[in-house]
């Protein structure tokens, strides 16, 4: 008896025993998994640049460009008041208007530029050829003119000052190739101021020079520097206006006069 219960005993204390180791160990009671360690993944080298990187394009623009426009060109310088006209290859003549007079048909008349001078050559017996400069107008004002005769020696050579806008008044100094010389104030006729003659000029085929001076209510005329007369106006008192010359032709042909140069001063 001793030993059966011995024997229970024994029993009983081995299966206590593996019941305890049990609870120790965690019995059926879930466990959490071990944690996995991922081997670190290393980043893949980058590729090193052999370029400079290029800047990114411009944006479009979003308002059209203005037009280029051509640079501005100088306006052509204005013509002075006072000059000398040589009537040269590069002369600039829009500035010049003509019209004629008489009872001369100017069908044949020629007017060119010639070399250094510009050419008349009239075509017609009494025909009046009038050369006006139109780009500015003088009160007192001094005008010169150099020609040379090469047609028969029976024509007038006329400068004028005073020219109104409707050419219907203006002064004229008119010598003729023989030697006489006219003061005119044409107010739609030519009216005489005064008349006489000269030995100053130079008859012929020959080189003349001829001066006008208008200043105030005083006309003084000149042949090649000699002073020829002054004369005072109180009649018809022409205040200002254009500037020019006239060729004129009498009753012979051929007229033909050479004007080399034409000049405009103070007087």
């Amino acid at each position: 008896m001793k030993s059966f219960r011995f024997l229970i005993l024994f029993v009983v204390f081995v299966l206590a025993v593996g019941l305890a180791c049990s609870a120790v160990s965690g019995g059926s009671a879930p466990t959490e998994p071990p944690v996995q360690q991922q081997e670190p993944v290393q980043a893949e080298p980058t590729m090193e640049l052999t370029q400079a990187p290029t800047e990114p394009p411009a944006p479009a623009p979003t308002e059209e460009p203005p037009a280029a426009t051509a640079e501005p060109t100088e306006p052509p310088a204005p013509v002075s008041k006072y000059f000398k006209e040589e009537f040269d290859p590069g002369a600039v003549l829009s500035n010049w208007e003509t019209f004629s007079l008489g009872s001369g048909d100017d069908s044949n008349l020629k007017i060119q530029q010639e070399g250094d001078h510009l050419m008349f050559d009239l075509g017609a017996e009494d025909l009046y050829v009038y050369y006006i400069f139109n780009a500015d107008t003088y009160d007192n004002v001094a005008v010169t003119m150099n020609a040379e005769n090469r047609g028969r020696n029976n024509n007038n050579v006329s400068l004028i000052c005073r020219m109104n806008s409707d050419g219907t008044q203006w002064y004229e100094f008119s010598v003729e190739s023989g030697g006489l010389w006219y003061l005119y104030a044409v107010d739609n006729a030519y009216n005489i101021i005064d008349n006489g003659g000269t030995n100053a000029l130079k008859q012929g085929k020959e080189v003349n020079e001829y001066k006008l001076v208008c200043n105030d209510n005083q006309i003084t005329m000149y042949v090649n520097g000699d002073k020829i007369k002054t004369v005072t106006d109180t009649h018809y008192v022409f205040r200002d206006g254009y500037v020019g010359f006239n060729i004129s032709s009498l009753n012979v042909l051929p007229i033909t006069v050479n004007v080399n140069w034409f000049e405009v001063s103070e007087p």
